[in-house]
């Protein structure tokens, strides 16, 4: 906003300057992220999000969640309740993807609709590696346990699909809550299998990240090194079938609809794929260990066979220069021309 109130473009950073920034955070830094024992005391967590820098937080335990959330659990606690299910041809929902006609777009996946002993028969089985088939990915990110409504309106179920695991999951982390000085704006499950990528982006929360079963491989980049991912703006698209049994096809979206802003670096963790000057950070985050993710910190996600994990999204703070800051660092999108390239 101006000093009228009105909107303002992002201001146009010069590479020179964004390279400075990142070379004196990474003097200052350095590549390393801390380990804890047991979780921290708000105030010790407090710390923490002021450094911003991830850290990899064992003991935290969910009384019973590692022990009992095996398969049948899961199904039989879900019954028969429908779940929406991201379903792409090759495990990259929320992606950058290449049309048959050869153009880029940002490509959403379908939504699927069916319960969860159908979707865990899809996961983590000898037909799962046979890489013709679809692949499945729990990943609505909606707050799909626990969403904002449920903590300003007291909703107790609403139209929450997974409604019946709440009483497995705390709806906030004390230590988070009294630190931050408020609740979840959401609490999401995720299940997938190692098929499924999460390509490299960033979000505008603190991320409490914890693995209940599998294992998930984080590659990190501090916002400072936003500049090395090469963001562009593609157009629109989403995957669709034409019939209940046939092939997924990307189908773009009206030309109406907005662009997308996303990195054109498919596979950062490949050595090449980013500049010498880059210090991605590896976290491999294990069953019963939880990650903190630090707001506007670039991530990049693998997982090791069937992984299930939930995540406690916290709202950045709005006042002070945090946000502003994310933004400037992230420097301006150049727009994509058509069949540009992307690194693949």
């Amino acid at each position: 906003m101006d000093v009228d109130g009105h909107p303002v473009d992002s201001p146009c950073v010069s590479l020179d300057t964004l390279r400075w920034i990142s070379s004196e955070y990474y003097g200052l830094n350095g590549g390393h992220y801390d380990i804890l024992e047991s979780p921290p005391s708000p105030v010790e967590f407090s710390r923490i999000c002021h450094i911003s820098r991830p850290v990899l937080i064992k003991g935290y335990t969910i009384p019973g969640l590692q022990q009992h959330w095996s398969n049948k659990y899961l199904i039989d606690s879900m019954g028969d309740r429908p779940l929406s299910v991201a379903v792409t041809p090759n495990g990259y929902a929320d992606s950058v993807t290449r049309s048959p006609d050869g153009k880029w777009y940002f490509a959403e996946p379908y939504c699927q609709k069916m319960t969860m002993r159908s979707l865990l028969s899809k996961l983590g089985s000898p037909s799962s590696n046979n890489h013709h088939e679809d692949v499945c990915y729990l990943q609505s990110q909606n707050g799909n346990l626990f969403s904002s409504s449920y903590f300003t309106s007291g909703d107790t179920e609403g139209d929450c699909e997974l409604a019946n695991l709440r009483g497995d999951v705390p709806a906030e982390i004390s230590w988070c809550s009294e630190a931050l000085g408020g609740c979840p704006d959401a609490v999401n499950l995720w299940i997938g299998d190692s098929r499924s990528v999460t390509s490299i982006h960033s979000d505008p929360y603190e991320n409490i990240y914890h693995v209940v079963r599998g294992s998930k491989t984080f590659f990190l980049l501090p916002p400072t090194e936003g500049w090395c991912l090469r963001e562009r703006l593609y157009p629109h698209a989403r995957y669709q079938r034409e019939s209940e049994d046939s092939l997924l096809l990307l189908k773009p979206s009206p030309s109406t609809a907005p662009p997308v802003r996303w990195s054109s670096i498919l596979h950062p963790e490949r050595p090449g794929s980013l500049p010498d000057t880059a210090h991605p950070i590896i976290i491999d985050v294990k069953a019963g260990e939880t990650l903190y993710l630090p707001a506007g910190w670039w991530h990049h996600v693998r997982q090791s066979g069937l992984s299930i994990a939930l995540n406690w999204w916290y709202d950045i703070e709005p006042q002070g220069s945090a946000w502003v800051w994310l933004k400037l660092l992230r420097g301006t999108a150049v727009a994509t021309a058509d069949g540009e390239e992307v690194d693949e």
